[in-house]
């Protein structure tokens, strides 16, 4: 619950003349473009530069230590612990700082999309167009819904105070601190809208298994017959162009939650990244880019106003937030059953993953724990040759407990609902990066809708001899060389030298996971 002193600094807050709630669209577009915050672009959307914050600050993210929550959270590098102390004055502070502000902006809505495990929510910004954002990012209300919205968590979005951390101790001027125990989410020194979305996300993903609820950093579709299916996968995999499938229904693009009714969407909008963006490559996403949407980053021409998506001068991280509604083939309101058929998806640079392979249970905990793809030469400065990235349940900035949790909910849900898991290699095929081939994505999307036909959960494998992950000997439309990856390289020695390094990185950055339980490393990772 939060505290009294909390609840009246609040009510303080809200009830001022400068508060403006729940405004809709056309008023904010007109609040954030008059009072200079954002333009106005040729096709209806704002875009809006967010500084030298271009992208979330992991380094400047904190958690609350509270005695009601301390032992639930996985301490370390991701959660940072800050103290009591220092939230309050911080909270103190931020809270007179909006209050001089001549207008401040309050959203109500919800995060998730089920109405018995969804998170009650209130955002109060100083910024418009941020307001905005929130706006087409969560579940927005009916007037009912309004007239009995009750927030269970509130973010207060402060982008122009900056922190002093000689004396507010912070590491930099920027800090997203979330109490559990208060239900406060304080987010200072960064206009980089990202970090409300992520924050709830956060939130969820401490809640919902305290529900016996699996949050998931995944999309989510589902076929006319009620197949649902995920797809995991990290930036670059193609997890946003392999989930826009036109013969079957979004049900969201990012975050859901899967719980004993099926699976929801945590959120009512969608982020997307927009970086070489054109109508040709992601329909869905360009048509979706219309009024009442933010652009950040985006370069617009200043005469006609027309964004320039190729444009990265600003950043590569260039975003679109839209209602999901303005994607025509969804599911709405954004529910369906349990989930068939699930997807990890992979860019495996070293060349040496299969294309797609059927998991055991065991393999996809093992997997959904490594969270593996790769970092390409000449993506980063100083990265010469391709490397291995995990990132653990392909979400880890986000998860406030322990990843076992998340991966002994995952096993336990495939075991109930009989869900066949694939591994995607989305990346390179006959060799390392330099010298193999990207994966041919026909190849892939054949690869990927026989899996969501059930075609592949009968049909005969070979074993792959250093994985152990079982490799589909042919598939309709896929040449049978390209589904046994030693086959694709002309240098066999090679191939086995990668593919070893390969699963070597593997078992080192499974060390960490100490406390899983010995079946899952034995029977999910690599066997040579």
């Amino acid at each position: 619950m939060i505290s009294t002193t909390i609840s009246e600094t609040l009510k303080d807050l809200l009830s001022g003349e400068n508060v403006n709630v729940q405004l809709s669209v056309p008023q904010l577009v007109e609040k954030a473009t008059t009072r200079g915050e954002a333009q106005l672009t040729a096709d209806g959307a704002i875009t809006a530069l967010t500084g030298k914050y271009t992208g979330r600050s992991p380094k400047d993210k904190y958690i609350v230590e509270e005695e009601s929550s301390k032992d639930n959270i996985d301490w370390g590098s991701v959660n940072r612990p800050v103290s009591t102390e220092i939230f309050d004055s911080l909270y103190n502070k931020v809270i007179k700082h909006l209050a001089k502000k001549d207008e401040l902006f309050v959203f109500k809505g919800f995060a998730g999309a089920d109405p018995e495990s969804r998170l009650s929510i209130q955002v109060v910004n100083e910024l418009a167009w941020q307001n905005l954002f929130v706006h087409q990012l969560f579940i927005r209300p009916s007037a009912q819904e309004l007239a009995e919205h009750q927030s269970q968590f509130t973010i207060l979005a402060a982008p122009s105070f900056k922190a002093d951390p000689a004396v507010d101790g912070t590491d930099s001027e920027t800090f997203i601190i979330v109490s559990m125990e208060k239900r406060i989410v304080l987010i200072g020194g960064t206009e980089y809208a990202g970090e409300m979305k992520k924050s709830i996300f956060s939130i969820m993903n401490y809640l919902l298994p305290l529900k016996g609820i699996l949050p998931m950093h995944c999309s989510a579709n589902v076929g006319d017959k009620g197949d649902v299916a995920l797809f995991f996968g990290l930036s670059g995999t193609g997890k946003t162009t392999l989930s826009a499938d036109a013969d079957r229904k979004l049900i969201g693009d990012d975050e859901h939650g899967w719980s004993d009714n099926g699976v929801f969407n945590i959120e009512g909008g969608c982020y997307a990244k927009c970086i070489n963006l054109s109508g040709e490559k992601e329909p869905e996403i360009f048509g979706a880019i219309r009024f009442g949407s933010v652009l950040e980053n985006v370069v617009i021409d200043s005469e006609t106003r027309i964004p320039d998506y190729d444009d990265g001068s600003l950043t590569e991280n260039t975003r679109a937030a839209y209602p999901i509604q303005s994607i025509d083939n969804i599911v709405d309101p954004s529910v369906a059953g349990h989930p068939k058929t699930i997807i990890f998806l992979t860019a495996d640079a070293f060349g040496v993953l299969p294309p797609i392979s059927k998991l055991t249970k065991e393999q996809a905990m093992y997997h959904f724990l490594s969270g593996f793809t790769s970092k390409l030469a000449g993506t980063e400065r100083g990265i010469t040759s391709p490397e291995a990235t995990f990132s653990t349940c392909f979400g880890s900035p986000f998860l406030p407990l322990h990843a076992t949790v998340y991966a002994e909910m995952l096993g336990k849900k495939i075991d109930e609902h009989g869900a066949q898991v694939f591994l995607v290699n989305t990346g390179w095929t006959g060799g390392v990066y330099g010298v193999g081939r990207r994966m041919d994505l026909k190849y892939t999307r054949t690869m990927v809708r026989a899996a969501l036909e059930g075609k592949l959960n009968t049909i005969e494998t070979d074993t792959n001899d250093i994985f152990g992950l079982e490799m589909p000997k042919a598939i309709e439309g896929v040449p049978t060389e390209v589904l046994n990856p030693r086959n694709a390289w002309s240098d066999k020695k090679a191939y086995d030298e990668k593919a070893n390094e390969l699963a070597e990185l593997f078992r080192e950055n499974f060390k960490k996971f100490g406390s899983v339980s010995e079946e899952i490393i034995l029977k999910g990772g690599p066997t040579a």
